[in-house]
């Protein structure tokens, strides 16, 4: 009998202790920053009902859905039974889709199943509320680099308010995070639906808005010919495309671009005409906002520039230091079709490597499970694609990949004896430290510590039993010092 090769399904990947000690750097960095602007931990499970997730991410986020089958006739009691053998029986022929045979789902994201768990526990928490999660999530995507089918996000959502604050703390954590694990080189894009909302007007595209948000999502990957190509193939013509690239093409500062945008929106372009005047000095009050602008198309447009600047304004009040990092970028569009108001995505400039976090304001994502009027907003970390761009970069720390502190070497029964003890005095103040199990050479149990890149070795041998002073070994520099073991405990109390 032939013996099967091991493999893995595509799309997916073990991690070895080196690599799991790198991502939990990364998650601890995260985490803290979450932790730090007010943010609590919650999980939910792997799969969700299939009636959760499905209408939440579009028609391109429904198909690349992992679909779990029902369990046979372990899922229903009878007399459903022989119905279900009946459906069984055909998908073993040609399989298809329908509740018979699959009601739940793998989770496509982290924000969908938090929107469910805030309507299922409302009169539990207190909003606003703001969460972090930080779990696996999987897509039926075609696998490829910094793209997998299953990789972990890392999600802040704060739901309950609509304050515009919320996005310039986005903006900081963002910033914070990355500058913490070592990334320099980033640029933080940010763009309103209100804006996307204005070009649908303005091309006269109300109606089609799906087709021209997919595209325009898609021109950093097949730029502006792949883009037109996409666009004649919906229906649009050519002057509609080129007053989409004159949109898109505005250059310079943040403000500078958000009052190109403005002139360009007022310039009639003929039948295409949906111009509108935006007069800073007179924004609408909130319940004005709340009742008309909503659902007013023009009003839309109008209060993207108003809300963009307002978080230009909160950043600086806030103090935030890295402007240059902060890019409003029209063409940015986000797929997911829930975002409603800002949106956000980050790109690492000096590695080639698709966006390493994204997130946006979402007013009606609770209201699709009967809890209307509960605005949110959040981001997500890709971790995978971190991970990627930091090891491209060398950007971890040695400690990063260090689990134990020191090892404690084993010559015979004399030493391991004497060691035991020593071995739960480091414990016990906080100092990983690990005693080699088998009696062995010296060069054997030194090999260890260096592969598993143990920063100390303490050699105990008669002697050293005999003086009581102990052999502690830098393996980074090859210094050896004979210490007490409260030196030692003091040298590498953390």
């Amino acid at each position: 009998m032939s013996k099967e090769k091991p493999s893995l399904p595509k799309g997916t990947r073990d991690f070895s202790p080196e690599v799991v000690g790198k991502r939990n750097y990364i998650f601890n960095t995260i985490k803290k920053t979450f932790e730090k602007f007010g943010f609590q931990p919650l999980e939910t499970p792997a799969m969700e009902n299939l009636s959760v997730l499905t209408g939440k991410y579009g028609e391109e986020g429904d198909q690349l859905m992992f679909k779990i089958l029902n369990n046979g006739l372990h899922e229903k009691k009878e007399p459903e039974k022989e119905k279900l053998q009946e459906n069984w029986n055909k998908i073993l022929q040609q399989p298809f889709s329908t509740p018979a045979i699959t009601e739940r789902a793998l989770r496509y994201d982290l924000t969908v199943p938090f929107a469910r768990f805030v309507v299922m526990n409302r009169n539990e928490i207190s909003f606003p509320f703001k969460r972090y999660q930080i779990q696996p999530v999987w897509r039926a995507d075609r696998p490829q680099k910094g793209r997998y089918r299953e990789f972990y996000q890392c999600d802040a959502d704060v739901v309950g308010t609509k304050s515009l604050l919320c996005e310039a703390e986005i903006v900081l954590m963002l910033d914070e995070v990355l500058s913490n694990l070592g990334l320099t080189d980033f640029t933080i894009k940010i763009n309103h639906r209100g804006i996307l909302a204005g070009f649908y007007s303005k091309l006269g595209a109300i109606g089609k808005e799906s087709d021209l948000l997919v595209a325009i999502d898609k021109l950093d990957k097949i730029g502006e010919e792949g883009v037109t190509k996409e666009l004649q193939e919906k229906g649009y013509s050519n002057e509609r495309i080129t007053q989409l690239f004159k949109l898109l093409r505005v250059s310079g500062s943040f403000e500078e671009k958000l009052i190109q945008l403005e002139k360009i929106f007022n310039d009639p372009i003929g039948e295409l005409d949906n111009t509108f005047k935006l007069d800073f000095q007179e924004i609408p009050h909130d319940e004005f906002w709340t009742n008309v602008a909503e659902s007013n198309t023009d009003w839309k447009h109008k209060k993207a520039f108003i809300d963009l600047n307002k978080v230009n304004s909160y950043l600086s009040k806030l103090n935030f230091k890295n402007f240059n990092r902060l890019e409003f970028d029209p063409t940015l569009a986000r797929g997911l079709s829930y975002y409603t108001g800002c949106i956000f995505e980050v790109k690492v400039n000096n590695v080639k490597m698709g966006s390493i976090s994204g997130g946006g304001r979402y007013d009606n994502l609770t209201g699709m499970f009967g809890l209307p009027n509960v605005s949110g907003v959040g981001i997500s970390f890709g971790v995978d694609r971190i991970y990627d761009v930091m090891e491209e970069l060398k950007l971890f720390p040695e400690s990063a990949q260090t689990s134990t502190q020191v090892l404690i070497t084993n010559f015979d029964n004399q030493s391991e004896v004497y060691a035991l003890p020593i071995l739960q005095q480091l414990r016990a103040a906080n100092i990983a430290t690990e005693l080699y199990p088998d009696q062995v050479k010296l060069a054997k149990q030194m090999t260890y510590a260096d592969q598993k890149k143990i920063p100390y070795v303490l050699l105990i041998g008669s002697e050293e039993i005999a003086s009581g002073l102990l052999k502690l070994k830098n393996m980074r520099t090859g210094e050896q010092e004979s210490l007490g073991v409260e030196e030692i405990l003091k040298k590498l109390a953390i």
